[in-house]
């Protein structure tokens, strides 16, 4: 029996974490991502640091809206009364 009262909390909870602890590498994947085009885009025209500059606000801007908007999905999620786990069937949308 768990210890905070709450069977079956784990499991989802274990999830969502997972979910959200991933955030913080998509933003630096995308922010990363988007400098070395830049980085390739400036050796290519010789053009330093030009494009490295433009990919790194670019990857920061789109990481920062996608970080957002996973974060209010969480907290929508969290205030309905869980996770839906994302089994992608579909099933708990449209409530």
């Amino acid at each position: 029996m768990p210890e905070s009262g709450k069977p079956g909390r784990g499991a989802s909870s274990g999830l969502s974490l997972w979910r959200l602890a991933s955030l913080g590498f998509d933003l630096a994947a995308a922010v990363g991502g988007f400098t070395l085009i830049g980085w390739f885009a400036d050796r290519h025209w010789d053009k330093y640091p030009r494009f490295t500059v433009i990919g790194a606000v670019l990857g920061l801007i789109g990481g920062m809206y996608n970080l957002i908007r996973q974060s209010l999905i969480a907290t929508r999620e969290t205030a309905r009364g869980g996770d839906d786990g994302d089994s992608g069937t579909g099933e708990g949308r449209g409530k």
